[in-house]
């Protein structure tokens, strides 16, 4: 029976950044799901719901043995909002690429900023780290959950936001969940993290065996 990967982009893309990873998934033999979305406009909470619930009702989830998910950065806390107030049929495993799970210390630094609020629109406000209370309604994920994140700054320019290793946008601590079931490292940053080859190929591991490979 098939089973579908479901793509979901970071800020201020679009779908082409995940081409990448879509065409290695689909030449794997999965069947996916790639689609753009509005991620400056509206607040996390709306483009969550819209975005993911539209995704899922293009699709009749009694085809597919499972439903993955694969995020980029925003994705992650878009999908983990979804699922603190939907469930999903045939869910499956989840990994998260660079995902600012306790908020992005980028954020909490200049989201006063006139600059960083017209560069990153109404979810750039939303994902500081102190007294967020987006965060403190965001449920345990109760699927298999793996969380890569890069340890090389891809935006040296903020360097001086992180007191340890981080991917130029989010620290390596940031980015871990209590339930999550594996974490890993990579030597790359965050803006490009999900196009390299092994990166891809460990997100393929993890949605097969729940674990990455060591």
């Amino acid at each position: 029976m098939k089973q579908l990967v479901i793509l979901i982009h970071g800020m201020g893309r679009t779908r082409f950044s995940m081409r990448s990873l879509e065409k290695y998934f689909k030449d794997e033999g999965y069947q996916v799901i790639n689609e753009s979305y509005d991620s400056r406009s509206k607040k996390i909470e709306t483009i969550a719901v819209e975005h993911i619930g539209q995704l899922l009702s293009s699709i009749d989830s009694d085809e597919y043995e499972a439903i993955h998910f694969v995020t980029h950065s925003l994705g992650g806390i878009m999908l983990r909002y979804y699922l603190s107030h939907h469930s999903i049929n045939k869910l499956g495993r989840i990994v998260m690429i660079a995902p600012p799970n306790q908020g992005s210390e980028v954020a909490e630094l200049y989201k006063d900023k006139l600059w960083y609020k017209l560069a990153t629109g109404k979810p750039g406000q939303q994902l500081y780290i102190n007294n967020n209370p987006l965060f403190e309604q965001l449920k345990p994920v109760s699927a298999d959950v793996g969380i890569m994140i890069g340890t090389k700054s891809s935006d040296p320019w903020f360097n001086h936001a992180f007191a340890g290793p981080n991917d130029g946008k989010v620290s390596v601590e940031s980015a871990r969940l209590p339930e999550m079931k594996d974490f890993i490292t990579v030597d790359h940053g965050h803006t490009f993290i999900m196009n390299n080859r092994k990166v891809q190929q460990q997100i393929a591991h993890f949605l097969q065996h729940g674990i990455f490979e060591q």
